[in-house]
């Protein structure tokens, strides 16, 4: 992705504003609220905002959403559940699920309690662990990503958009939380972080091969690179 012009980036800002809010930020600018988004994203801009005013607003509704979700549970608490899971097995490759329901179970058996007993003996578990996976990932990206949303040179997004997770230094980024690639020697990783950037980029899965600034943020112990997650 080319670096983008600030008045790109400003549009990508508003547009990650929900409705709601941006028609209070509308409001405070002293624009009309009404219509669509696209609307008053328009108005905005032909006011010609002071882009600081704007990302202010966007970091109070951020933290506004990050104390509504400490009101349901703490970051300690939090993290207490996440280390409740001891093993970390996929069972079923990450956005795969329904392939492997086709070809593992629907196509395969004609009869009725075959399919009942081999769902029941390995599906279950299969789709369990894929659950448990996929709970343990998303709740550590948030933990992860409201600790680098609160540093001051970092705008976050209140609405979630294709490849925009935050904004630093003036561009907008897809953060991603991964571990070290297998047999990628951590102490070069460690040593040489753009080499490894590079590789990241190349070595993309085909669901995710794109262009899109990103963000890494690598998992690593290096003494015990199996319990990374922890």
């Amino acid at each position: 992705m080319p670096l983008l012009g600030q008045k790109e980036v400003l549009n990508l800002k508003l547009s990650c504003i929900k409705v709601p809010q941006l028609k209070i930020l509308a409001s405070k600018l002293g624009v009309s609220n009404r219509g669509k988004a696209t609307e008053i994203i328009k108005r905005i801009f032909e006011r010609q905002p002071n882009e600081e005013i704007i990302n202010e607003f966007i970091k109070q509704k951020y933290t506004e959403r990050i104390k509504e979700r400490r009101a349901i549970i703490s970051d300690e608490d939090l993290k207490k559940e996440l280390m409740k899971v001891k093993t970390f097995s996929w069972g079923v490759v990450q956005g795969q699920l329904d392939q492997k329901i086709q070809s593992g179970y629907v196509r395969k058996f004609v009869r009725y309690n075959e399919l009942i007993n081999n769902v029941k003996v390995r599906l279950h578990n299969e789709i369990t662990n894929y659950v448990i996976c996929t709970w343990f990932n998303h709740w550590t990206t948030v933990l992860i990503e409201e600790h680098i949303s609160t540093h001051s040179k970092v705008i976050p997004t209140i609405k979630n958009i294709k490849g925009i997770d935050i904004f630093f230094d003036g561009q907008p980024f897809d953060l991603k939380v991964t571990y070290l690639p297998r047999d990628y020697d951590p102490i070069y990783a460690v040593e040489n972080p753009k080499e490894l950037a590079i590789w990241m980029y190349e070595n993309q899965g085909a669901q995710r091969f794109g262009a899109d600034n990103r963000f890494f943020v690598i998992l690593l112990d290096k003494e015990n690179p199996e319990s990374s997650g922890k």
